[in-house]
């Protein structure tokens, strides 16, 4: 048995058995007096099982139970999945926030949003610095991504040496910023790394993921077969966000004589943050919305948001004709820069077949190589390992059959032990090995609005039942005698036509429902109106299910005069 000074403690929150909401930490220390610091901290998004929910957040209850512990949030980089919800959960953390410059940035931007950058504190750290918080060491590995400053963490402790990756790829020519540091990543191997903690999000893809510098070639000579508008698609605010794609569509616009319009509120946000680190600086001064039309249409070009479909995106609303500067039309072009997210497909045919029926051409990654991932396929992956040497892979960052495949794959490649985690694990790490110990609370919040609420809160069960079945209410008036004197009203939302199911008298079968139930309680419980509200709302609700097929929501509301 190891001495708790003898051990790193890993915990993933989030980002473990998914792709996304990334929240790690890492713990040295007694148990009773444990320092905690937090790498990442990210959002995922909504879908069709979470109505009207668009933002999702990791469940911090664990690590906010020890805040008087915690002693930083470090980010790796500044994609939404790995620090979106540092703004939403720093209020209950309450601690600095350590980041290089580009990260920083895009951080004070969220915290202004959320009326924060007086309180919580971000401290930049240079690229590749090295820096001690409480009892880690910290030191950032320059790694190629898509976007700016990407790191790996070397988390140093007295127990001995952990290497987190974050995301990453090995692209010979990024385009923004250095390729990766490999040197560094050796000298960790041969100072001894107890466990690699490694991103799978391309477990089962082989080769390479290809590099930034091929993509700007290829878009640069597709954009120059266009003859009208041209339109380049990205991700929207709400997913992955790429500067390095940005400047290349725009470069690649320039290079073919036409000025560029940006389209969305994250695109000027993040070409604003692109500047701040010296990128974009040898491109034309953006075309305002409003000014657009007057080029020629070989002239223009158009980098906007919502290649995932995202319904309030730029591209959906010219896909709508509902947005309020911009018209594409037969002619025009629209290119796709970016791959499908699983889970997106709906949407983005969707928006799809609406721009194709207006006349335009679509161009995707499948009909031309205008997209590379930002994650390392199987060669890299084996590069990475034959590089760090690490006694234990620990993979993170993908769906459980990702981190099963990677787990074999290292043990493939002869790493001595490979342990998959879940969000909640606690994992211990030190000099013999890794094996999980405990385990913690690790669910979901979701942002509802301008309020976070856990994922089985009450109103989101509501929610989804409302999604599914729509709702019945049922207005009673009942005297002081035990009488109906008013009702039974009833009004539905969502439940289908009376004549769509054949059923001509469903409204009075509801309410001869809830008559049958009133009339089956006794004089006292007639007399009670949480008793009558309940008997009636399980009779109407089982009379729906057996006209419908379907068990809504149910709502009585009864008035004792």
């Amino acid at each position: 048995m190891s001495k708790p000074e003898e051990s790193v403690y890993f915990v993933p929150l989030g980002g473990s058995g998914e792709i996304g909401m990334n929240l790690n930490l890492y713990g040295f220390g007694p148990e009773h007096d444990r320092k905690w610091i937090i790498v990442d901290c990210g959002v995922t998004f909504g879908d069709l099982s979470t109505p009207g929910v668009d933002v999702i957040l990791p469940d911090p209850r664990f690590i906010e139970d020890q805040k008087h512990n915690l002693l930083a949030i470090v980010l790796t980089h500044a994609h939404e999945d790995h620090m979106g919800a540092v703004a939403y959960l720093w209020e209950r953390l309450r601690c600095p926030i350590f980041a290089t410059p580009f990260t920083a940035y895009l951080m004070r931007d969220r915290l202004a949003e959320r009326d924060l950058l007086g309180e919580a504190k971000v401290r930049e750290i240079d690229l590749n610095g090295r820096f001690g918080i409480g009892p880690f060491d910290l030191e950032l590995i320059t790694l190629t991504h898509s976007i700016p400053e990407p790191n790996g963490l070397a988390i140093r402790t007295p127990a001995g040496l952990v290497l987190h990756t974050g995301d990453w790829k090995l692209d010979p020519d990024p385009l923004v910023g250095a390729p990766t540091d490999a040197e560094a990543i050796k000298a960790l191997a041969k100072e001894g790394i107890m466990a690699m903690v490694c991103d799978s999000t391309n477990v089962f893809t082989p080769g390479e993921a290809g590099s930034e510098g091929d993509v700007r070639a290829e878009l640069t000579k597709v954009i120059g077969e266009q003859k009208g508008r041209v339109a380049v698609a990205a991700f929207a605010s709400h997913w992955l966000q790429l500067p390095a794609r940005l400047e290349t569509a725009v470069l690649a616009a320039e290079a073919n004589g036409r000025r560029v319009c940006l389209l969305g509120r994250s695109m000027h946000r993040m070409a604003a943050a692109a500047k701040s680190v010296g990128l974009l600086q040898s491109c034309a001064p953006f075309i305002e919305e409003d000014e657009a039309g007057y080029f020629p249409a070989d002239k223009i070009a158009f980098v906007c948001t919502g290649s995932q479909g995202e319904p309030r995106a730029a591209l959906s609303r010219i896909a709508n004709g509902d947005h309020p500067n911009i018209t594409l039309g037969k002619g025009d072009t629209v290119i796709f820069s970016s791959r499908i997210i699983p889970g997106n497909e709906r949407g983005i045919f969707d928006m799809m077949n609406r721009l194709a029926a207006r006349g335009m051409t679509l161009i995707t990654e499948r009909d031309r190589a205008i997209h590379v991932s930002g994650h390392p396929c199987r060669d890299e992956l084996r590069q990475m390992y034959e590089w760090a040497k690490p006694r234990v892979a620990i993979p993170v960052h993908g769906e459980t059959r990702h981190l099963i495949e990677h787990a074999d794959y290292a043990k493939k490649l002869g790493i001595k032990q490979a342990l998959i985690p879940k969000n909640g694990a606690v994992i211990e790490i030190n000099a013999q090995g890794a094996r999980i110990i405990d385990e913690t609370p690790a669910g979901r919040l979701h942002l509802d609005g301008n309020v976070i609420v856990a994922a089985d809160a009450p109103s989101m069960r509501e929610r989804r039942k409302l999604a599914y079945a729509g709702a019945i209410t049922v207005a009673m008036a009942i005297s002081g005698k035990g009488e109906i004197i008013s009702g039974p009203d009833i009004r539905v939302i969502g439940v289908p036509d009376a004549h769509e199911m054949e059923q001509e008298d469903f409204l009075d079968a509801m309410a001869d429902a809830a008559e049958r139930a009133f009339a089956a309680l006794g004089k006292k419980a007639r007399r009670d109106e949480d008793e009558v509200e309940e008997a009636v709302r399980r009779a109407v609700r089982r009379e729906a299910n057996r006209l419908w097929g379907k068990k809504p929501v149910v709502e009585a509301m009864v008035l004792m005069t």
